[in-house]
């Protein structure tokens, strides 16, 4: 029966870049995987799982997972690519230990510390952009502990990767699609989620940017509505009663629901376009009823998943090639095609 060394030394690479294919861990320069791939199908190789199963016994992974509250919903597809990766990577010793959090830093730094005291080898999160947060992740990283963002990133951290979507790319887009549905002048309402989520303002950033050199388009009004539809309800509400030149919506992050709801109620009759992000059932309603007219979907599954198989990857090779950025890819979904 051939082995990795024999594989290893006909593809001319390290027998830790064949286990590397074998296992999908890590990035592999896409010609070497595939002369290593044709050289296993060749040599009809084939792995041990008594093996594999008796390496893993050696070393434990447990790796620390951070999310926000269970009231957005897009974290529930992020926490599925989690829980199906790490069923994937359990025989090789991997488990994972989750804590959902609100939005706020010390909410944050309680779960690091009970991630900490589990006895992490590395932490995954989506960081709160806050001083607070960020002197805590540098100086996880200087102990030894790698940390990978995952869905919004961190500012003058040095963590190991981060994995979501580009998010001022992802602001433009949604720019790009309001000049598409609009025609006119453009009265903007902009909720946004939290204004210390770097993905939250970076969206901001790169929306109010591609509208910015036409004149058709003006903000009229921002606010805050922490990822709660009740929050988002009463703030479009207040905006629709002082605005009444409102005539599209912007929204960052989640509340959607609860924004949505208010311009059913309060602009009945009006034409408001309104421009989202994510396919969560709620948002999925609301477009087939026509209060959105158009979301933009960042791959909510594949950053879990991704980002745990970065760090098993990392922890288990050190030698693993790591980038910087992951970034998902975006689409975009109306009504049609929901």
């Amino acid at each position: 029966m051939a082995t990795i060394k024999e594989i290893a030394d006909l593809a001319g690479v390290s027998r830790g870049t064949v286990d590397r294919v074998i296992n999908n861990r890590g990035d592999v320069n896409r010609e070497t995987a595939e002369k290593i791939r044709a050289i296993i199908k060749q040599l009809g190789y084939k792995p041990n799982p008594a093996g594999m199963a008796l390496a893993a016994q050696k070393k434990k992974y447990l790796i620390g997972i951070i999310l926000f509250s269970r009231k957005n919903p897009f974290f529930d597809d992020v926490m599925q690519g989690f829980s199906d990766k790490a069923g994937e990577l359990a025989l090789y010793g991997c488990e994972i230990t989750v804590k959902r959090v609100a939005y706020h830093p010390q909410a944050q730094l309680s779960a690091i510390l009970a991630c900490l005291k589990e006895g992490v080898q590395g932490l995954i999160l989506t960081p709160y952009n806050d001083d607070s947060i960020r002197t805590e992740l540098n100086k996880l990283i200087r102990s030894g502990i790698p940390v990978i963002t995952v869905n919004s990133d961190a500012e003058n951290v040095r963590r190991l990767a981060y994995v979501g979507s580009d998010y001022y790319n992802s602001g433009e887009a949604a720019g790009s699609l309001m000049k598409l549905v609009t025609s006119g002048p453009v009265n903007l309402g902009i909720i946004n989620g939290d204004n210390n989520i770097l993905c939250h303002t970076q969206r901001i950033s790169g929306f109010v940017d591609k509208l910015s050199a036409d004149g058709r388009f003006k903000v009229v009004c921002q606010g805050e509505s922490f990822d709660d539809d009740n929050t988002a309800y009463e703030l479009v509400l207040h905006m629709l009663q002082e605005h009444p030149e409102l005539n599209a919506f912007y929204f960052t992050a989640a509340g959607v629901y609860g924004g949505c709801r208010a311009i059913q109620e309060s602009a009945a009759g009006r034409t408001i376009r309104v421009i989202t992000f994510d396919e969560v059932p709620s948002t999925v309603e609301m477009i087939r009823k026509g209060i959105i007219t158009a979301t933009i979907c960042q791959e909510p599954y594949w950053q879990g998943s991704r980002s745990l198989e970065l760090m098993f990857a990392y922890l288990s090779d050190k030698t693993a090639e790591i980038k910087d950025f992951y970034y998902a890819r975006l689409s975009v979904k109306i009504k049609e095609i929901v």
